[in-house]
């Protein structure tokens, strides 16, 4: 149980005031991706979750994220000092073009690090070959590591 494990990594006297509180959900997080095309409706910018959801596993989230905001800033600032709407109007497709490659990380970290019900021996062969893929092949793990760090902005 979580709240007896919680209790023995605590000093003693901090586990002993410890009270349980009742569970409100048991689920497992869904492994989903969602993108909203375009970002921008009118004078409404989408960024961060509210306009894109990667699935965990590619630790993306917040980076794309931050980005969105890096992006929407600069199109503000520009907007707001040299009068220019130019970044207002590139905002959604300067975004998109780095949510999608992250997306497409994401996807596949998913599918390599995750089994899935109805993938079979296939699905787990093909897997395997990729790991192996991956760690006999420099391209392949360097591939892999350029877009788990974060791809440029």
């Amino acid at each position: 149980m979580f709240f007896d494990e919680l209790r023995r990594r605590l000093p003693a006297d901090i586990a002993a005031a410890v009270v349980p509180g009742p569970s409100i959900e048991k689920g497992i997080a869904p492994l989903r991706s969602f993108v909203v095309e375009p970002m921008r409706f009118g004078r409404l910018f989408l960024a961060g979750d509210a306009a894109h959801i990667v699935p965990p596993t590619g630790a993306k989230g917040l980076n794309l994220a931050a980005s969105d905001v890096r992006y929407l800033f600069e199109a503000l600032r520009e907007h707001y000092r040299n009068r220019s709407d130019r970044g207002i109007e590139t905002y959604s497709e300067r975004a998109l073009g780095r949510i999608w490659k992250a997306e497409r990380f994401s996807w596949w970290m998913t599918g390599l690090l995750h089994r899935f019900p109805d993938e079979g021996d296939f699905g787990e062969r093909i897997r395997r070959a990729e790991f192996a893929y991956i760690t006999q092949s420099r391209s392949a793990s360097t591939s892999l590591a350029e877009n788990y760090v974060g791809l440029p902005y």
